[in-house]
């Protein structure tokens, strides 16, 4: 009977790692997107439900502050110690700045989703 229960019991993961995996929080192995950044309405393995849960713009707002800070001050660093043309700085930052924003979007809203869950979870 207990072998009977440890098996229904959802499986222990992080769920910050699962997020940033972009896997479902709950059992850590349903995809948690379709598409590059649309939840899916069900897990595929364990059938959570995401349709209740909204993260908003929460995940765009981090993910422009680290992008734009590390861009900024790698910048700033570049231009201060080499003195660059402000065409080739440009050149870099921009392409630089872009692929940080889109590369980190999808596992930071994957890890907003995983905060939000496990802190419903802690008050319901």
């Amino acid at each position: 009977m207990s072998s009977e229960l440890k098996d229904a019991a959802p499986a222990r993961i992080d769920p910050i790692r699962a997020g940033l995996l972009c896997r479902c929080p709950h059992c850590g192995q349903g995809p948690l997107f379709e598409g590059f950044l649309k939840v899916v309405d069900r897990c595929a393995a364990c059938g959570f439900d995401f349709s209740r849960l909204n993260t908003g713009d929460g995940a765009a707002i981090f993910i422009m502050q680290i992008a734009g800070g590390i861009v900024v001050f790698s910048a700033l660093f570049v231009m201060i110690a080499y003195d660059p043309p402000i065409w080739l700085l440009l050149l870099i930052a921009l392409p630089l700045v872009a692929t940080l924003s889109i590369g980190l979007m999808r596992p930071g809203k994957g890890v907003m989703i995983a905060l939000q869950m496990r802190n419903r979870t802690s008050h319901d």
